[in-house]
């Protein structure tokens, strides 16, 4: 029975991976796709927070392999960790449905880029879709895994900040399918990407590739607005809603099934209308890969490929206006929350005047006033591996000051392996990494991690100890203590081990202040 509710984006993804029957939605918290799957598992479906994105990819990758279907859930940069499986199961492809959500966030509301992960379809040859709205999100998703199972192809369901969070009406169709039960059909020849059966594998892609374009042509996915002969805009995603206030009057062609592209509808809408000009957020992709198809069509000029559009800069685009944009008005500088145990470990290693390489996390924010103690960030899990490479090449007094500060939901995600490098390849000065353990996933909200003892649903889960398995490593001295209530002596401890040669990972353990009653709430979960 169809229902009408009002829902966001991740709402809508949630609810069709439910209503169509998901065995397994897997992936890791990143803004804007955390709310996907905490959605999911409230509608009853079985969903886990993975380590990382490479991970909870290849954990759905089995799913599929089994028959299942498997939802892949994680921001733009995940995918970057993901990349790996990623080209190779487009490959192979799978018997079960495999759909994985990339979330990218033009003009980094929360992210360290603005990358466009159009590419990604490109460059691994997978099918994608772009959903402009919440209905787009369910009607779409839903496809995505009969067009998986039907061409034994993963496919990349790209959505941005906007579509995401944004609410409208939501026609909701029940339950459609129940979850399979597995089943393994012995295929080596599909599913082993050895050299021989991969050459073979990517001739089978590019053929598929084509019957999707097709497909594609028949219009399905592709929504066209009559209107002024005068201009057309061929658009996609959010980009769409802002050209429809933007120029009412204007002919439109929307394209929800990006990738491959139906070249040839394409090419009949631009030869209908005088100008013909693509809008898209981001990279000019949509308008590179159209020109280079031979339909002339005006792409965008470069100062609107930073940050997300709006009505207002869709109508300067549309107008040829590249004056100087105005100033955002300033807001409020983020900041570590009052009563936050990062703020004692950033005081006292500003005081000490260390060279900090940071991460990515909310004790990111240690880089900014007051304490101005992170010196270095690139991506998760790099703080251990940039602070060694310092080490190896500053002058000894210089080198004895660099520090590595991760969190410990990043430690579980690509944390690890730095921790066997500063082992393995141990610097003449030792190495300090500090873990800001507060417990949770704090930034992307509250998430459970590996480390936490809880399931995604905050039920009890095995937990693994950062202590236990640094030592297992090899580390040399491995020190718990709370910053906040032990200042002074966290302070000499850190001074101690930067002194020494030794490789040293100090856990600075204090639960987030924001979640300390959430934390309360799990304990009679069961």
């Amino acid at each position: 029975m169809t229902q009408r509710i009002l829902a966001s984006g991740n709402e809508a993804i949630a609810m069709a991976a439910f209503d169509c029957g998901v065995n397994l939605g897997v992936g890791y918290p990143g803004t804007p796709s955390s709310e996907i799957l905490d959605e999911f598992s409230k509608e009853g479906g079985t969903a886990q927070w993975a380590p990382n994105e490479k991970t909870a990819l290849e954990v759905g990758i089995g799913v599929a392999f089994a028959n299942g279907r498997s939802l892949v859930t994680m921001k733009h940069v995940g995918l970057n960790v993901a990349a790996d499986p990623l080209f190779t199961i487009a490959y192979s492809g799978t018997p079960g449905g495999l759909v994985i959500v990339s979330a990218d966030d033009p003009g980094m509301a929360s992210s360290q880029n603005e990358q466009d992960n159009r590419r990604y379809a490109i460059a691994a040859g997978v099918p994608m879709l772009e959903p402009a709205d919440s209905q787009e999100c369910y009607d779409f998703l839903i496809r995505a895994f009969e067009l998986s199972e039907a061409y034994r192809r993963p496919v990349l369901f790209r959505v941005t900040t906007r579509v995401c969070h944004s609410k409208c009406i939501l026609e909701r169709r029940g339950r459609i399918a129940e979850p399979k039960t597995g089943s393994f059909t012995h295929d080596p020849r599909s599913n082993v990407m050895i050299p021989a059966y991969a050459r073979i594998a990517h001739k089978n892609l590019r053929a598929t590739l084509h019957k999707l374009e097709e497909l594609n042509e028949k219009g399905e996915f592709v929504k066209r607005i009559e209107g002024s002969g005068e201009l057309g805009v061929i658009t996609s995603g959010i980009s769409f809603q802002h050209v429809r206030d933007a120029a009412p009057e204007a002919s439109v062609l929307k394209l929800g099934f990006t990738y491959p592209l139906p070249l040839e509808t394409i090419r009949k809408f631009a030869e209908s209308v005088k100008r013909c000009v693509v809008v898209e957020e981001g990279d000019p992709i949509l308008a590179d890969a159209i020109n280079a198809a031979g339909i002339r069509v005006e792409g965008k000029p470069e100062m609107f490929r930073f940050g997300e559009l709006n009505v207002q800069r869709v109508r300067r685009l549309l107008a040829g206006d590249t004056t100087p944009e105005p100033a955002p008005a300033p807001g409020k500088p983020p900041q570590l929350c009052a009563g936050c145990p990062h703020r004692k470990t950033y005081q006292a290693l500003h005081e000490l005047n260390c060279i900090v390489s940071g991460d990515i996390g909310c004790y990111t924010l240690g880089v900014l006033p007051p304490f101005e103690a992170v010196d270095t960030c690139v991506c998760m899990g790099a703080s251990i591996t940039v602070g060694l490479g310092m080490r190896r090449v500053l002058p000894e007094a210089e080198a004895r000051r660099v520090v590595s500060v991760i969190g410990d939901s990043t430690f579980m995600h690509t944390g690890v392996n730095g921790i066997v490098e500063m082992v393995y390849n141990r610097p003449a000065t030792g190495h300090v990494v500090l873990v800001l353990d507060n417990s949770t996933t704090a930034m992307t909200g509250m998430q459970e991690h590996p480390g936490t003892g809880r399931k995604l649903d905050h039920t009890p889960a095995p937990q693994v100890s950062i202590e236990q398995v640094v030592r297992g490593i090899g580390v040399d001295n491995v020190d718990v203590i709370d910053s906040t209530v032990n200042y002074e002596a966290f302070k000499e401890l850190v001074q101690k081990r930067l002194a020494s040669n030794d490789t040293s990972v100090i856990i600075a353990r204090r639960p987030c202040i924001l979640a300390m009653v959430k934390l309360k709430s799990y304990e009679g979960k069961k």
